[in-house]
């Protein structure tokens, strides 16, 4: 295994590695066969606490904003902090995940996370809070997730190891998911009940479950990996890395398509929710818990196989960015709510394959710089484009801008779909069997046995 530089002087890759990424078949495995490793049932719980009480912190530090200034410009700028940071410094968080190990890293960034929400509870249920402190604390809060979001990511192939990689991640993101169904509820209950301050507090408390079950780990069960020595250029090192490997640039740059023009939903499910159906906040808290409900059956779906393939997320995000345009033409409320179920379906499956396959498809030594490089374009690509969506949503209308979304998405996933094929040495044929039509990816040089029935 390489490490360091030597990483960036490896052969050039491989065309048909692709193709097997394209071809690889999918085995079903147990939806939950990853939770009988103790390592990870451990993480897991853990995330199912700290998950749910990062739900709560989201909406009661809005909710506080807004009070405090009555801006939803203020809002944004709070938004804005959090994200900054992984703009800013995420690849560097990369480089710093590769060299250390993950487990004490994260210990580490889960207590300063833990801190940042507890001293906001002392000010807040104090009345000493500030916006400013909130604008420090997001800002904090960010720092923190350079290094926690890929070192997460990293951890759970030691966890489990590449048998289990693809059910560990999806239940990962249903474990998030689900939170997002039960979070928001009860920081409405706390915000209401008792104020915002216990939200903070309960979610800086939260912190207890994740810390916990990473000390009570067995570190000989793990899966370590080797280590990148310190050295200069590893962050460069990381770029090339990625660039000079089809398998992973094109699903990077098409989660960047995606995140930036059609994950934009509080911009488009509001506007439907006001604008379109008149139906106000009720409405789009509905619409948001339905793409929930889809979002966690994607993510359960999602964990029975046992490998990614990129013709997967290939589909996947093609069917995504339809039922974009669908749900845009859609005259009912009915309608356009129950297109939100399948719409959070392939919004996950999209979201879980390109995370399994690029964790998969990178050697280990680099995973950290590959890892931060996904995130900080997944992440950062809604608060890049939301500005623009909601300039062709404020201007031509909720349905122009979703399905303006949904167009972007299918004309990404089309393009990198057939320079995938491409390069993996296959072609599109498109044929008769037993009187159905049939589309499909073929080798090259079975293209001329199959042309008689095109």
């Amino acid at each position: 295994m390489s490490t360091g530089s030597g990483a960036a002087s490896a052969p050039a890759p491989d065309h048909r590695d692709t193709q097997a990424a394209l071809d690889t078949p999918a085995r079903k495995n147990s939806m939950f066969s990853s939770l009988r490793i103790r390592n990870y049932r451990l993480f897991f719980l853990g995330q199912v606490v700290s998950n749910i009480g990062t739900w709560m912190q989201r909406i009661a530090q809005d909710w506080l904003v807004l009070s405090l200034t009555g801006s939803s410009a203020a809002v944004g700028i709070t938004t804005a902090l959090q994200f900054l940071p992984m703009l800013l410094f995420g690849l560097y968080g990369g480089v710093l995940v590769d060299r250390l190990r993950k487990r004490p890293a994260l210990i580490v960034t889960q207590t300063a996370m833990a801190l940042t929400a507890i001293a906001l509870a002392v000010l807040t249920l104090t009345g000493l809070v500030e916006v400013w402190h909130i604008y420090v604390a997001a800002f904090a809060l960010g720092l923190a997730t350079v290094v926690d979001n890929p070192a997460r990511q990293a951890f759970v192939s030691e966890l489990v190891g590449p048998g289990q990689l693809q059910n560990a991640v999806s239940l990962n993101s249903a474990n998030f998911q689900s939170a997002r169904l039960v979070g928001p509820a009860v920081a409405g209950l706390l915000i209401t009940g008792v104020g915002t301050g216990w939200a903070f507090l309960l979610n800086g408390l939260s912190f207890v479950a994740p810390l916990t079950g990473l000390m009570l780990m067995r570190a000989r069960e793990l899966h370590p990996v080797e280590r990148a020595p310190r050295g200069k250029g590893q962050l460069r090192e990381g770029v090339r890395y990625v660039t000079g490997r089809p398998e992973l640039l094109w699903p990077i740059v098409l989660v960047g398509f995606i995140g930036t023009f059609a994950f934009n939903f509080p911009v488009y499910l509001s506007a439907f929710a006001d604008d379109v159906f008149d139906g106000g906040a009720g409405v789009y808290s509905m619409f948001n818990t339905l793409m929930a409900v889809g979002s966690v059956s994607g993510a359960l779906l999602a964990a029975r196989r046992r490998t990614a393939r990129l013709r997967l997320l290939i589909m996947a995000a093609i069917a995504f960015g339809a039922l974009e345009i669908l749900a845009a033409a859609s005259p009912q409320l009915w309608m356009f709510a129950l297109i939100m179920v399948p719409l959070g379906l392939f919004s996950m499956t999209v979201n879980v394959t390109t995370n399994t396959s690029l964790q998969m498809a990178t050697d280990p030594v680099m995973r950290g710089r590959v890892m931060a490089l996904y995130m900080m374009v997944f992440l950062g690509g809604a608060p890049v484009g939301a500005p623009i969506v909601g300039w062709i949503t404020d201007t031509y209308g909720a349905r122009v801008g979703f399905a303006a979304g949904g167009a972007v998405a299918v004309a990404a996933a089309s393009v990198i779909g057939l320079i995938l094929a491409r390069l993996g040495g296959l072609r599109l044929s498109v044929g008769w069997d037993r009187g159905h039509p049939r589309v499909r990816f073929v080798p090259r040089e079975r293209q001329e046995a199959l042309a008689p029935v095109a």
